[in-house]
């Protein structure tokens, strides 16, 4: 819990010097179960906020299908409590867990991550172009934006993007980056659409 709240802190940090060089960039943190079920970490994220004066939809949480599930009514009350704080929601590795897709519908998330173990076989494996399929659909049905992870091949990329894929990330579009690395990446990319 204390190295979650570290990087929380640091991903906040980070993301103001990010739109202070003129990059509007969302940063997503990757939850993990203990920290998103301290009794304090509404209160947490609240104070995170102010203290970094960090405005509305510049953090994303990520949250996988089993920290959803545990306890439903609890979950999506603290759910709403974060979005009504500006933070963004997904669901991070969607497919892989324990998810019911009738309570999928009462939450309030922004988006759907596809797992990178249905990414990698795309587009020749049938059975996971369906499943990335079907996933993209549901979400797009929903109302939520949709991440497919671990895209590696200009034929991943090509697939993702004609079923209506909103975001990709992957070794495709880069290796993992230090802060300085990532700078000099925006900046040779600033006049892409990469």
């Amino acid at each position: 819990v204390p190295i979650g709240a570290w990087v929380l802190r640091e991903a906040a940090r980070q993301a103001r010097l990010w739109h202070a060089a003129g990059w509007p960039l969302t940063v997503a943190v990757n939850l993990s179960t203990l920290q998103f079920q301290a009794p304090d970490f509404v209160d947490s994220i609240r104070t995170l906020l102010a203290e970094t004066d960090l405005p509305a939809g510049w953090l994303e949480l990520e949250l996988t299908e089993r920290m959803l599930m545990d306890d439903v009514p609890q979950v999506c009350t603290r759910l709403q409590q974060l979005r009504a704080l500006g933070v963004k929601l997904s669901v991070d590795d969607f497919g892989t867990g324990y998810s019911s897709l009738s309570h999928l519908k009462e939450l309030p998330i922004d988006a759907m991550k596809i797992d990178r173990s249905f990414v990698q076989e795309l587009p020749h494996q049938r059975e996971s172009a369906a499943i990335a399929s079907a996933i993209i659909q549901l979400a797009r049905g929903l109302g939520l934006s949709v991440v497919a992870e671990g895209v590696e091949t200009d034929a991943q990329r090509s697939f993702l993007v004609d079923q209506g894929c909103n975001q990709l990330q992957g070794l495709l579009i880069s290796a993992p980056l230090t802060t300085r690395q990532l700078q000099v990446w925006l900046d040779a990319h600033r006049s892409t659409d990469t």
